[in-house]
Order: C-alpha cells, then sequence, then structure tokens
C-alpha cells in the first residue's frame, strides 16, 4: 500500500462526495493527507480532534472504553468516512478507533473540512443528515449501559444482602441434621439401658416441661442464664455426662437447674447421658428451627424488594407508594451502606396517595440519586429523604451533608454525557436520564440545591398523570 499524494479517482468510492464533479473532488484531494495502520493498531482515542477520515481500503472497528475494556459499537468498511460530524461541530471523536484489518486511509483536519463543507453544500447536507441516526445510535447505546449499569447495581446488591442469611440456613440445616440423629438415638439408648415404660414416661414429661419453660423465657432470662452455665457444668460433670460445656448453654437458656438434672439421673440411671442429650438437642433444634425460618424470610423478603424494586410481574404502568420504591431501592443499595458510618434519616408523608407511574422506571430515579449521595459522602455522613405534598404534586427530596457540587458544575450536571468521573467509569447519563424520567415520562421536574455541606435533589411528580 502506497501513501503517496491522492487523486480524485482514490475519493470517488466514497459516497460522502458523490454529489461533487470532478474538479471539486480534486480540491479535496488535495487537502486530504494519505496514512496506513496495521490490523490491531488504535487510529484514534476517544476526545481527540482528528478531523475527517476517509477509509479507502480496509475494515475499522469503533469501541467504547469502560474502565479497563472496551465496549464493540460497530465496524466500518471501505470505502466510508468517520468524524465528519465532529470536524463541522467543533466536537471530538467520542469512541475509540481501531484497525481491524491492514487499511488505507486518509485525513482531513477539521479546519479543512470545515471549509470545503461549506464550500461544497453538498458534503455539508449529506453529513447533516446523518447526524440524527449516529446520535439516536449512541445514545441507545448509553441508555443500554445506563440501564445494564442499575441492573448490575441491583444484582450486586441482592447477592451480598443474600449471602447472610442464606450462609444461616446452610449452617443451621447441617447442625439440624446431627441435632435429629441425637434425638432419634435416644430410644435404643433408653432400651439399652434398661428404662422402665414408666420411668420413660416421667422422662418425657421432663422433657416437655423444659420445652414449655423454653418457649416462655424472654432475652433478659436467656442473659442471666448464662451466670449457671458454670453450675451445670460442674453437675453434669458429677453426672458423668459427656461434653457438658456443649449442653450447659441450651439448658440454661431454657432455664434447668441442678434439681431439674437430679430428677432425671433418678428415672434415667445410665441412661442419664442420653436422656440430657436428648433435651437439650431438642432445644437446639428449636433455636436452629427458628433460625431456619428467620433467614429464609429474610430471602424470601430481599428477593419480593429486588421484585418490588423491577416491577416484575406488573405492566408498565403501576400504581405505587412511593414509600415502598424509596425502600426497596434503600434495600437494593443497603450493601454500599453496610461498611460505612452513613445515616440515612427517613420524614415520610404517610397521607400522601398512590401514584399511577412506570414504576421500574422511577426506582432508577431513586438509585441514582441516593446512589450519588452515598458516593458524595464516602464513609460517614447523614441522607435524608423526605417525602411531602406540594399542591397537586407529590415532592420527593433527597439530601446529603456531603462536601456540594462546585457551582462550575452544578449547571452541566444534567447535560447528557456529562460526567466528572474518569474515562470510562461514567456515561455521564445518569442524571440526565433522571431527569429524562421524571420530566418527560412522568411530567414532573427534577432539580438540584447546593452549597458545601448540604446537597438536594428535589423531584415533583403530579398526582395525576396523563395516559
Amino acid at each position: 500500500m502506497s501513501t503517496t499524494a491522492l487523486q480524485a479517482a482514490d475519493l470517488r468510492p466514497v459516497d460522502l462526495f458523490d454529489d461533487l464533479d470532478d474538479a471539486a473532488l480534486a480540491e479535496v484531494a488535495a487537502a486530504a493527507t494519505p496514512f496506513e495502520a496495521r490490523a490491531g493498531e488504535v487510529v484514534a482515542e476517544p476526545g481527540a480532534a482528528i478531523g475527517v477520515i476517509l477509509l479507502l481500503d480496509g475494515v475499522l472497528q469503533t469501541l467504547i472504553p469502560d474502565g479497563d475494556r472496551a465496549e464493540p459499537t460497530g465496524h466500518h468498511h471501505a470505502p466510508t468516512w468517520l468524524g465528519a460530524i465532529g470536524a463541522l461541530t467543533r466536537g471530538s471523536l467520542g469512541v475509540r478507533v481501531r484497525a481491524e484489518t491492514d487499511c488505507r486511509m486518509a485525513r482531513i483536519v477539521p479546519d479543512d473540512f470545515r471549509r470545503l463543507a461549506f464550500a461544497h453544500t453538498a458534503v455539508h447536507d449529506r453529513v447533516m443528515r446523518q447526524v440524527g441516526p449516529v446520535v439516536s445510535r449512541i445514545t441507545a447505546i448509553e441508555h443500554n449501559r445506563e440501564r445494564l449499569a442499575s441492573l448490575g447495581t441491583m444484582a450486586a446488591g441482592l447477592a451480598h444482602e443474600l449471602n447472610n442469611p442464606a450462609a444461616a440456613a446452610t449452617r443451621a440445616a447441617a447442625q439440624m441434621a446431627e441435632t435429629l440423629e441425637t434425638v432419634s438415638a435416644t430410644i435404643g439408648h433408653f432400651v439399652h439401658s434398661g428404662v422402665e415404660r414408666e420411668e420413660a414416661a416421667k422422662l418425657v414429661a421432663l422433657h416437655d416441661e423444659v420445652v414449655v419453660a423454653a418457649g416462655t423465657r424472654t432475652a433478659l432470662d436467656a442473659l442471666g442464664a448464662a451466670d449457671a452455665e458454670d453450675e451445670l457444668i460442674d453437675r453434669l460433670e458429677e453426672l458423668g455426662v459427656r461434653e457438658p460445656w456443649a449442653l450447659a448453654e441450651p439448658l440454661a437458656a431454657a432455664g434447668v437447674d441442678g434439681a431439674w438434672l437430679d430428677r432425671v439421673h433418678a428415672l434415667a440411671g445410665p441412661a442419664t447421658d442420653a436422656a440430657v442429650r436428648w433435651v437439650a438437642a431438642t432445644l437446639a433444634a428449636r433455636g436452629l428451627a427458628a433460625e431456619l425460618q428467620e433467614s429464609t424470610e429474610r430471602m424470601s423478603r430481599l428477593v419480593g424488594a429486588v421484585k418490588t424494586y423491577a416491577y416484575m410481574d406488573r405492566g408498565e404502568l403501576v400504581e405505587v407508594d412511593l414509600h415502598e420504591g424509596l425502600e426497596t431501592t434503600l434495600v437494593v443499595l443497603g450493601h454500599k451502606l453496610k461498611h460505612t458510618s452513613i445515616e440515612v434519616v427517613r420524614d415520610y408523608d404517610r397521607s400522601l396517595p398512590k401514584l399511577t407511574v412506570r414504576g421500574s422506571e422511577l426506582n432508577q430515579v431513586w438509585t441514582n440519586l441516593i446512589d450519588n449521595a452515598i458516593q458524595a459522602l464516602g464513609d460517614g455522613g447523614t441522607i435524608a429523604i423526605r417525602t411531602r405534598r406540594e399542591g397537586s404534586c407529590a415532592i420527593v427530596e433527597v439530601s446529603d451533608d456531603g462536601p456540594g457540587i462546585p457551582a462550575e458544575i452544578r449547571e452541566h450536571i444534567f447535560d447528557e454525557f456529562f460526567t466528572t468521573k474518569p474515562a470510562g467509569y461514567g456515561t455521564g447519563l445518569g442524571l440526565a436520564t433522571a431527569k429524562q424520567i421524571v420530566a418527560d415520562r412522568h411530567d414532573g421536574s427534577l432539580t438540584v440545591e447546593s452549597e458545601p455541606g448540604r446537597t438536594m435533589f428535589r423531584v415533583s411528580l403530579p398526582f395525576t398523570q396523563r395516559p
């Protein structure tokens, strides 16, 4: 491939110049600088004001950087052109351009391209016709990334919050199996030890007495029982019960004392160890069952919260209590708050009527506002969430006592593609999307007030929505 000066014939296949005659095309060729790129070579990075790239031979790939990765957005096959919109609007390239194959290209710097495009309006008009489709495509890609980021936040939160109750349930189930083995072996021990039917019946009565007593014990009683454990351990050792330290805690918590142990020993004789273990295992099983129930209920509540968050089983328009959406969003973001000293203060007007809204979209707004507040605060501070009525609208205010938003940034935070995050770490669509959801989809408004020590986002939603 040669990089000698271009001729008009080299550019004739590029559709950008379809309406130019040979003389005009020769003028374009004179302004273009030929260059080449090998397969895998990066031709341009986002933010570069490269002008117009004319692809004469080969295939280029465009990508949007995302942290250490890059998301492919399309391939461009010769003959074609890239970057003309940015050159005309004095903007910069929004994507990375990489050679998929060996490529032969030419570049026209921005000033020269603007001069040529205004001199030959057919070129200008062809570029302008592509503005709408290109912007729509880029916006759709970024909106999809925003939705995926929201889904990722929800999935991460759910996984984190489910981990503890799931681990507790697994542990309780394993321990339950051990206690059931102890309970099921008791009758055999009684038979082998010669316990008669009458004594066995009395042992059952003692067993039931402790189980009933355990059900009436309070947390305060359980704390007081800790002092009795040492005495129980001593008495269990005297009675020849194996590993008394493993049995003393559940027995003491149930109110068992030395007198009860003596009554068991009088009836069970050599089977005292089995009888005491039987009662302790029953108490442990009841506690494990309660732990299993609590864990599974916690998991059920979390799944229910995510289901409510996404409104997976409802139509697009749903009647909702705003507080339900705010609370489920806090559950989804709970993992981000757990290891901080951030306090969430709620000031809810529970008299607010339900609103007919696009629920899953509105939850994206709450997620964005609360997540931004968490990021602004870092390890500590206060997030205040307030709801109230103002005329014909419901008002939701999310505020934090963080450093505030600098004045030079504040006026741009609702602009699409504006972000203060490092390249690849933010789409700049979070607040822009939130405002679009509130204003365009719900006929409401989203505003911000900020100063050092206080930032407040205010959402206004009319009670009556357009169909």
